[in-house]
């Protein structure tokens, strides 16, 4: 297996940090994952996951969206997309890296894996631009409420008046994750919610591309992004046989009580018009399952469903 680094130029000209794991095998690979990672990581925390990918005959690209890891042209405190527009400039990066996977691995299905912040910018992603694709897979997604997130772009328009867009918001950075602890006291960190695997959640706390916090505008463009993707005009653009699978912890805050809010988010697509809509709960493992205990199992699972896919078509 090789991984290489490089970088490309979003529509808006900014460079784009992104890697890719190849199967050293001069075979075709069978299938091709894009990543698309969550808030303040960056895409190098999916090495493993990658290769496990590529031992299984598929190549593997991800990049550092706006304001994460490699690609962070914020030289301050906070995480920020974009001077503007930012949550659709993140997707649109994701479709240039598209564009590069299609080009250099042309006639193999591609799929999409997307964790959190990821998955959200997937169900966007799949409005626009979803008959590209084989399918996609949603890690740690949830349901959010129109009324908060209309709620959140107030909150965050006072903040940018007053501060402007880069300032880092702390406001809305303990509104949005105040309680995702909550359930885990006493906590060890303030991150234990992650996962219950403590190395995991050091590394992630040890690690120097890991974003602090997110600015103003950062959270108006993420609320306006999200009041995009529950809009049901939009929801109706997805391609109604495109294959979705959502998996999640049963004590992930972000996907609700139980997995309650991932489950309700598959009824809704289903109820919606799509036809091929699953959703696996993983007993006790928390928002990060690909760091979790069964980290293994977990990975398992989602190539097992790669291949149904493939089978299937």
């Amino acid at each position: 297996m090789t991984a290489t680094v490089f970088t490309f130029r979003s529509s808006d000209g900014m460079e784009i940090f992104a890697m890719k794991w190849s199967p050293e095998s001069p075979r075709k690979p069978k299938a091709a994952v894009q990543i698309a990672h969550g808030y303040a990581e960056h895409i190098g925390r999916y090495d493993h996951f990658a290769h496990k990918l590529v031992e299984a005959g598929i190549i593997v690209y991800g990049n550092d969206h706006r304001g994460h890891g490699k690609t962070n042209g914020n030289s301050g405190e906070a995480i920020s997309f974009a001077d503007e527009a930012g949550f659709d400039k993140v997707v649109a990066d994701m479709h240039a890296l598209t564009g590069i996977i299609q080009s250099e691995n042309p006639d193999i299905p591609l799929f999409l894996f997307g964790h959190s912040m990821g998955s959200l910018l997937i169900r966007r992603y799949i409005q626009l631009f979803g008959d590209e694709l084989a399918g996609a897979i949603l890690s740690g997604s949830g349901v959010f409420s129109n009324g908060l997130l209309k709620l959140g772009t107030v909150v965050a328009a006072s903040e940018i008046k007053r501060n402007g867009r880069a300032h880092p918001s702390r406001l809305l950075d303990k509104l949005v994750f105040r309680n995702f602890n909550r359930s885990f006291k006493p906590a060890r960190t303030d991150l234990d919610w992650l996962s219950r695997d403590p190395v995991e959640v050091d590394k992630f706390l040890a690690d120097p591309l890991r974003g602090k916090i997110g600015s103003a505008g950062y959270f108006h463009d993420f609320f306006s992004g999200l009041l995009a993707m529950n809009d049901a005009a939009n929801i109706q653009a997805i391609p109604k046989k495109l294959p979705l699978h959502f998996i999640s912890g049963t004590a992930d805050p972000v996907g609700g009580r139980s997995g309650k809010g991932v489950v309700q988010t598959c009824k809704a697509y289903r109820q919606a018009g799509l036809q091929n809509v699953s959703c696996k709960l993983y007993e006790g493992a928390r928002h990060e399952l690909l760091n979790e205990l069964n980290k293994d199992a977990v990975t398992q699972d989602v190539i097992d469903w790669i291949n149904a896919q493939l089978e299937a078509h």
